[in-house]
């Protein structure tokens, strides 16, 4: 038993925090970038320096976005105003494009010194799927998707892969809103009532909520449980394993 409703015929799954431990890493390169970031926009303005929450404002203004929103909803949340750049903007240019590349440069670095892990109990879970005969997607605002994928020992199960740089191709936009989870059951032919979304963004599991999937399950890393059920997710776990043997 899979603890999901009798007419799900497609798993959507996001990538970082449901799958893999990748969700810290992010949220320490973000800090990183940001921070170093805010420390110098501090001295210049004459202002104090109040530091980025790997928690708190990860959860709130990045987890789950396309990198150059989430670094845009963040500075606007801190009412910094910068050039949005073009995507060729040399990491540690001031530019909503060169903040995000830094935070990339950073974390392909933490991946590249650290290795990528996937949960374990998401690989049982995963195997528990494709058994049941499930369509599988990985629906991700990550454009390294398949280096992580393949990092992780990932690649080759999923049936489609919707990343950063399918929704940037396709011009979707991101979570949360729900088109790159759409275009991942289009993918799949499957319509989005019978698919289920895994997600432990609360972006994502707003999206997965907003595209009127049969399911959505939030998946609490960081003890986010009340959020991500405000935020619509019909079931919250704290590992995709705790839902094999449920009815």
């Amino acid at each position: 038993m899979l603890g999901l409703p009798d007419q799900i015929r497609a798993c959507l799954f996001d990538l970082d925090g449901v799958l893999t431990s990748t969700a810290a890493v992010h949220a320490a390169a973000w800090k990183e970038m940001f921070d170093d970031f805010l420390r110098a926009w501090a001295d210049r303005e004459g202002a104090g320096f109040r530091p980025f929450d790997p928690v708190g404002d990860y959860d709130r203004y990045v987890d789950g976005r396309p990198r150059a929103d989430g670094t845009r909803t963040f500075l606007t949340s801190r009412g910094i105003t910068l050039p949005e750049g073009a995507p060729d903007d040399p990491a540690g240019t001031w530019s909503v494009q060169g903040l995000s590349q830094t935070k990339n440069a950073i974390v392909l670095r933490r991946i590249a010194e650290g290795g990528v892990r996937p949960y374990p109990g998401s690989v049982a879970y995963l195997r528990a799927v494709r058994e049941a005969g499930l369509s599988r997607a990985v629906v991700s605002a990550s454009a390294n998707c398949h280096a992580v994928l393949a990092a992780a020992g990932l690649d080759g199960k999923f049936d489609t892969v919707v990343d950063g740089v399918v929704a940037a191709r396709d011009h979707l936009p991101g979570k949360p809103s729900p088109d790159t989870y759409l275009a991942a059951a289009r993918a799949l032919h499957v319509p989005p009532g019978d698919c289920a979304v895994f997600e432990d963004a609360l972006a994502g599991v707003a999206a997965g909520r907003a595209g009127g999937f049969g399911w959505v399950v939030g998946v609490d890393r960081t003890g986010q449980a009340a959020e991500l059920s405000a935020h619509g997710a019909s079931v919250v776990v704290g590992d995709l394993a705790d839902l094999l043997g449920r009815p």
